[in-house]
């Protein structure tokens, strides 16, 4: 990555060392104005789990086919893959006069606005323009969606990038108070995601907005428009309040020194040579120190882990737990519905668990002896709730239960103890969340900060770990649960795997940031060794 201020009789860093100058040592700003960026993350995440819960019923009210839908659900990793490091790249180099960071988050923020709009008003939209409302299928109002979903995930990424990398900004040296950032940004995230299935789960939502329902839009499509007019106004109250009370320093490449960019200190290393995008995009790749490395490594395999689950987790509960079937069959229907409400209840725990984790991971951190150890624990917790999967799945087939009715025979939900134990499993696997939220992005922030490479480009970087797992899943999950006859536990089995071998690569190979050291001192340390 680029390299930060040194004398030029040094020698290159090495690769596979990370024994080079700190730059110079920035203050931290108050925390209150750390949580006051962080706190956007409750209005991004909002819409994130309005997507999760409304948009796939939506999709098919749209008559979407299928084929199509997996398309588009392929926008969002590829835009993390081409935007976010390159909003990162940029914004780690922007000279506005409102600052490096700020002008990225306000243009994520109305472009969230604009592309909500759309995909609120498809289906009014494509009335307008000449769809029939007695067809099934709504082209017109197929292709607004598509392009606001798609404007929709250009705008999160180009909104949450330059949001962790102004924390980071914020946070200055002090690695204790970027790891808190971090978990404050995972914090509010489960605020918004408890908010988003909260909202999405109340069925009259669009009375508070009559004029949501129209003759194109039914009562789901106007509660689902309704939804998302309070998720414009939270993200856009949040990012104007944040914006407004946490200022940037006007960014120069002359003169300037560090990577801090808050209101106390500013600036990056000037460059010699200016590069091309792309070919600071390559070099980025070439230069990785040994540190940076590992952690992409550890990154990819624990959202190999994830994925299967976040993308299948209500499907599993209306499938494997409950029994029930998306097929027209009237009675396997109605307890897949079941199941999958279920799920939203799961996902609901899983969020307040996320959240109030969150807020402790300091602490865990301090007593498990470190970040890396707390991340190689929790990865081994997400393997064995995996695999717990498999249990669940297999006693609630055991016990499947029938009730003969009018002489036919019809399936009951599953007993108190599967559903409990399932809806634990939810639970609990929001320890291991809050933790693949914060601290991945802290090190990372640790990591350039002590080399003296841009925040927004390395945070970019350490976003494609992220998003080539969610593709590969996306793409592989279905043939390869095919290859078993179906359901969701080969994946899920692949996804115990990649977390166990995540959490062995975390504790063997995955080096420790450099500890914390006062201020006062860490102006006169001209080293710091990664162990």
């Amino acid at each position: 990555m680029e390299s930060g201020v040194r004398k030029e009789n040094n020698p290159p860093p090495s690769s596979f060392s990370l024994q080079q100058q700190q730059p110079p040592a920035t203050n931290p700003s108050p925390l209150r104005k750390i949580i006051m960026v962080a706190s956007i993350a409750a209005g991004v995440q909002f819409g994130w789990a309005l997507q999760l819960s409304l948009l796939t019923p939506y999709v098919q009210l749209l008559g979407i086919p299928h084929t199509w839908a997996a398309f588009i659900w392929l926008c969002g990793p590829i835009s993390g893959m081409l935007v976010q490091p390159t909003v990162g790249y940029y914004s780690d180099r922007c000279t506005s006069r409102f600052g490096r960071r700020r002008p990225f988050i306000a243009a994520g923020s109305g472009f969230v606005a604009i592309s909500v709009f759309l995909i609120g008003y498809a289906a009014d939209i494509g009335h307008l323009s000449g769809d029939s409302l007695t067809k099934t299928a709504k082209p017109r109002a197929i292709a607004v969606f598509v392009v606001g979903f798609w404007i929709l995930d250009v705008a999160n990424n180009m909104l949450q990038g330059p949001c962790r990398a102004f924390l980071a900004d914020l946070s200055g040296t002090d690695h204790k108070k970027t790891r808190t950032a971090n978990a404050f940004y995972s914090f509010f995230m489960a605020v918004g995601n408890v908010l988003g299935f909260a909202s999405g789960s109340y069925t009259h939502l669009y009375r508070i907005f009559p004029f949501s329902r129209t003759k194109a839009c039914d009562v789901y499509c106007a509660n689902l428009k309704s939804c998302f007019f309070i998720s414009i106004a939270l993200l856009l109250v949040l990012t104007i309040l944040a914006l407004s009370y946490v200022r940037e320093k006007t960014w120069s490449p002359e003169g300037s020194s560090g990577d801090g960019g808050n209101e106390e200190e500013g600036g990056e290393a000037k460059e010699s040579t200016p590069a091309p995008f792309f070919g600071k995009i390559v070099a980025a790749f070439k230069n990785l120190q040994r540190p940076m490395r590992i952690l992409l490594l550890v990154t990819c395999l624990n959202w190999v882990a994830w994925f299967p689950f976040l993308l299948f987790d209500t499907d599993w509960m209306g499938r494997e737990v409950y029994g029930g079937d998306s097929s027209r069959n009237a009675d396997k229907l109605k307890m897949y519905d079941r199941g999958v409400r279920a799920g939203a209840l799961g996902l609901l725990l899983n969020s307040v668990v996320l959240g109030f984790t969150s807020l402790g991971v300091e602490v865990l951190a301090r007593g498990v002896g470190g970040v890396k150890r707390l991340w190689g624990i929790v990865n081994f917790i997400l393997a064995i709730c995996l695999a717990m999967t498999i249990l669940i799945t297999k006693v609630a087939q055991s016990n499947r239960r029938y009730t003969t009715v009018n002489g036919g025979t019809h399936l009951l939900p599953p007993s108190s103890g599967v559903k409990a134990g399932a809806l634990a499993l939810f639970a609990v696997m929001g320890i291991p969340q809050a933790i693949t939220y914060s601290i991945p992005f802290a090190m990372a922030s640790i990591f350039s900060s002590t080399s003296g490479a841009g925040q927004g480009l390395s945070l970019g970087v350490l976003n494609l770990s992220v998003v080539i797992p969610q593709m590969v899943v996306s793409v592989a999950a279905g043939p390869w649960d095919a290859l078993f006859g179906g359901g969701n536990l080969p994946a899920f089995v692949v996804g115990a795997v990649a977390a166990a071998a995540s959490g062995i690569l975390a504790f063997t190979m995955l080096p420790s940031p450099p500890p914390d050291i006062p201020l006062n001192k860490r102006a006169a340390t001209s080293t710091a060794a990664f162990h």
